[in-house]
C-alpha cells in the first residue's frame, strides 16, 4: 500500500460510508482513483469488508477484563475448549513470552467477574494467571469477515 492507498484506508476507518467522491475530494485526487484504488484494495484482500456498529455493539458488559494465563504441560487446547464454552468470554488469543493465552472476559458485576476468575483458575491445566480490569475503550474497531 502506497501512501494514497493508506490515506484511502484511514478515511474509510473513520467514515466508512463515506462516497466515493468525498474520499476523492478528501485526498485531492479523482474519482476514478479513488473508485480503481478500493476495487484494487478489496480484490487483494487489503480491505476484508465494512462494517456497521450498532448500539448493542458498543454497549459492553460493565465490568470487563483481559486475564493472561499459562497453561502447563500440554493441555493448551483442552483449555481452549472449555474457555471457548463459557458465556464470560468474549475472546480468546492465544500469544507468546510469558503467557500462553489472553482471555477478554465480560461480567456484570466485580462479584461475577471473581467467581469467573475463580472458575477458570481451577482448570485443570492452568498453571498461573494475572487478570487486569479495563477501564474505558478509547476505540474499538470490529471486522466481520464472511
Amino acid at each position: 500500500m502506497d501512501k494514497i492507498d493508506q490515506k484511502l484506508a484511514a478515511a474509510l476507518r473513520k467514515n466508512g460510508r463515506a462516497g466515493i467522491s468525498t474520499l476523492a475530494a478528501d485526498l485531492g485526487v479523482s474519482r476514478a482513483t479513488i473508485k480503481t484504488r478500493l476495487d484494487r484494495l478489496l480484490r487483494t484482500g487489503e480491505i476484508v469488508g465494512f462494517t456497521a456498529v450498532l448500539k448493542g455493539d458498543a454497549a459492553h458488559t460493565p465490568v470487563r477484563g483481559l486475564m493472561m494465563i499459562a497453561i502447563e504441560g500440554r493441555g493448551t487446547e483442552r483449555v481452549i475448549r472449555q474457555l471457548s464454552a463459557m458465556l464470560a468470554v468474549e475472546a480468546l488469543h492465544t500469544t507468546n513470552g510469558k503467557w500462553d493465552l489472553i482471555v477478554e472476559l465480560g461480567a456484570e458485576s466485580l462479584e461475577q467477574l471473581d467467581g469467573i476468575l475463580r472458575q477458570i483458575r481451577l482448570l485443570d491445566g492452568v498453571a498461573r494467571s494475572e487478570t487486569d480490569l479495563l477501564l474505558a475503550t478509547r476505540k474499538l474497531s470490529r471486522v466481520v469477515r464472511q
